[in-house]
């Protein structure tokens, strides 16, 4: 899959129909520690219907690591470059936790290239102030340990204690835990930075006129319930699921109830 060269970062994405210019488009933006793998199970889903582009922020994934501008500012603009750069002028917009942050600035400051806005495990609000100093202190232990070394405490984060508690999904666990391991240090500790120094974006939610879904995992530990109902007030018309037996990561957590609150989502939106 190819790598394109936007906003002087080379971003690496997955076109699943690249020739295709009937379908409508769907565009997924990862979370933070991720990257498309995260939404294998949602294209493999759509990809009949839809073309599926899924793409790495920089820093993350096969994108380049740059040394500067993690900011949800600049994560936006290397997103609507790409958009740009692939001829996309109008697309259905999913984004998960961090992909979130960008699927709502977008929503605000170029309402007219989406079609749709699907919000996952994600939050309106800054980082919660309390928090900060634990993402710092884990900064430092990737600095110096590596991904490897502190890669199983961040696990109960990423996901919930029924996909952690099942036996049956161990080997599945495991493919994650080292999907999270072979991150750059450097990439995730500058985009671990740029998350929680992020501005919010609740007072502008208001703004938002695109229809859009808000869903959220009900062992979501990272983002609960309670952000996902305050955006859900926020943004006019807005629907609100919640994914049962999911933590932060329901995509592959509970792909088929993702799939499913999405498909129902689309279907209102045609």
């Amino acid at each position: 899959m190819p790598h394109i060269q936007v906003n002087d970062v080379n971003i690496y994405y997955e076109d699943s129909a690249p020739d295709d210019t009937q379908k409508p488009v769907m565009v997924f933006a990862h979370g933070l520690l991720w990257s498309t793998r995260m939404y294998d199970r949602q294209v493999a889903y759509f990809q009949d219907k839809y073309r599926c582009i899924a793409f790495d922020f920089r820093g993350q994934g096969q994108s380049q690591i740059t040394k500067s501008s993690y900011d949800m500012e600049t994560l936006t603009e290397d997103t609507l470059e790409l958009l740009s750069a692939l001829n996309i002028d109008k697309c259905h917009f999913v984004g998960l936790s961090m992909g979130g942050f960008i699927g709502q600035r977008i929503a605000i400051k170029r309402p007219e290239l989406l079609l749709s806005l699907m919000l996952i495990a994600t939050s309106a609000d800054p980082e919660d102030p309390t928090n900060i100093p634990k993402y710092r202190k884990l900064m430092t232990a990737i600095r110096w340990l590596g991904m490897r070394r502190v890669s199983k405490k961040v696990l109960p984060i990423m996901f919930g204690s029924s996909f952690l508690a099942d036996k049956a999904r161990r080997p599945e666990c495991k493919e994650w835990l080292a999907l999270m391991q072979d991150n750059h240090k450097t990439g995730v500790i500058k985009a671990t930075l740029g998350v929680i120094e992020r501005s919010g974006t609740y007072e502008q939610l208001g703004d938002i006129n695109t229809p859009t879904l808000i869903v959220v995992g009900d062992e979501d530990a990272a983002t609960p319930y309670a952000k996902s109902e305050r955006m859900h007030l926020a943004v006019a018309g807005s629907k609100l699921a919640v994914i049962k037996g999911a933590g932060h990561t329901a995509t592959v957590e509970e792909p088929e109830q993702i799939n499913r609150v999405m498909s129902q989502f689309l279907e209102c939106c045609v």
